[in-house]
This record gives structure tokens, sequence and C-alpha cells, in this order.
């Protein structure tokens, strides 16, 4: 069976299929002027698979008025380029990751093990390369759908995000924790610094939310913010290093 080309997360708030039914996700926001912004745009291939969430939702894609990337990974900013392009939105993300995006790589992989060196080896980790129109910062308040709060999540890369949707208290949580057969963080190897990812992870205990959407996963749409802390209660945040 097909998946649904989108899914309502909270009022205004949409997850859009780009993978299966939930493997990778990229979310739609709609403003009361009925202009969309776009949260990650999946691989280089998604851009077709959103183009069909948009519709469903009876969104064009000339209502996109803004792309707002997670981090440089590429199923997250692999189809950016070709969706700028297409609707004419600009691209934001954080500082620390926009030089990536740009260059159309990934950040480096965290290396402290074997299995993360032999990763970043093998990794291609490239994807078509994005203009940045927009450089994030922690706590930035964003005009978008009555506002959408930047909350700095750093270690799966150096600019990592996750985004709270304060009028629906949604938390989009990019990849600092999965809900793939459970919630649980983000694979060592593809993390930039995994230690630095599990500590900031934490910072998502500390928002008031009632859902929370995943890239990897389905949404959580009662009781998200007991679900999360109590995942993460299970793991003590690593020391910040002096």
């Amino acid at each position: 069976m097909a998946p649904p080309p989108a899914v309502a997360v909270a009022p205004s708030v949409f997850r859009i299929p780009t993978v299966g039914s939930w493997a990778v996700n990229s979310f739609a926001l709609v403003d009361d002027d009925g202009s969309v912004t776009l949260v990650d745009t999946g691989l280089q291939r998604a851009p077709a698979r959103i183009v069909a969430g948009l519709a469903a939702l009876g969104k064009q894609p000339s209502d996109v008025q803004r792309i707002v990337l997670t981090h440089a990974h590429p199923d997250h900013a692999g189809g950016a380029r070709e969706l700028a392009a297409y609707t004419g939105a600009p691209v934001a993300l954080h500082a620390e990751d926009a030089g990536f995006a740009e260059a159309g790589t990934s950040p480096p992989k965290d290396r402290s093990s074997t299995v993360g060196r032999i990763f970043a080896r093998l990794q291609d980790g490239r994807f078509p390369p994005v203009p940045v129109g927009e450089k994030l910062v922690d706590d930035q308040l964003l005009d978008v759908a009555g506002g959408l709060r930047v909350v700095a999540t750093p270690g799966h890369s150096p600019g990592h995000i996750s985004l709270l949707h304060e009028p629906t208290r949604t938390l989009i949580t990019g990849d600092a924790i999965f809900n793939v057969l459970g919630l649980r963080y983000p694979p060592r190897m593809s993390c930039t610094d995994f230690r630095m990812s599990e500590r900031t992870a934490h910072v998502l205990g500390e928002l008031e939310y009632d859902r929370a959407g995943f890239t990897h996963g389905p949404e959580i749409v009662d009781g998200a913010r007991e679900a999360v802390r109590t995942f993460l209660s299970r793991t003590t945040p690593p020391a910040t290093p002096e």
C-alpha cells in the first residue's frame, strides 16, 4: 500500500513521507495566508514526493516561501537545490552547516570508533550544492505559521537544529532523536560528534510541547514530551568538556 502523501501532525503542521511510510520525512508548515515553509527536503529524488504531498494539502510549489534544513546531510538536504529552484524559496539552516550545504558535502563523521572510521571512508556524503539565503542561530524565532523556534542541538552535525512550533506545541527533532522501533539516538557512525549529539539532545526534554515529529519515524501526537523525557532519562548526558 502506498503511503499517504501527507499526514497531519498538528493544525498547520504536516509530515510528508519521502521514503516509505515514515523512513525519511519532510514537513510542511502552512501559514494563515496559505504560504508554506518546508522543513527538510529528503534525498535528491524526494522533490516529486514533496510536490505530491503539497498537492494533497491543496498547495502548489509556488506557495512555498521558505525552506528550512535541520542539517546538511543528503537525506535532509538532497532535494533542496531542486526545490529551491522550482519554488524560488530561499534556503535557511544553521550557520555552522551553511558552508557544507553550499559545497554539497556532509560534515565530517565521528572517527572515535573503528566502525565510524570505516563508515567515514566509505560514505560519499555528497548532494547537490544549494545556496543558503539565511544562516540561523540558536533561539531564533522564525516568522513561520505563528512562530517557529530554532533549537540548537549540535553533534549529529556541527550546526544541527531541532525546531519548536510554538503555537501548536509541536517539536520537530531532525536527527537529534529517531523514532524507529522506539525512540533512539542517531547511529554513532552518522554523527560528527556522537557524544555531543547525545548531550545536546537532552535540551529537548526541557522544552514545552505536546507533539513530536521525526525525520526518521512516525510522529507522536499524544504525550510526546513525556515519551522523550522517559527516553532521555535512560542515559546520563555526557559532561560538557572544560
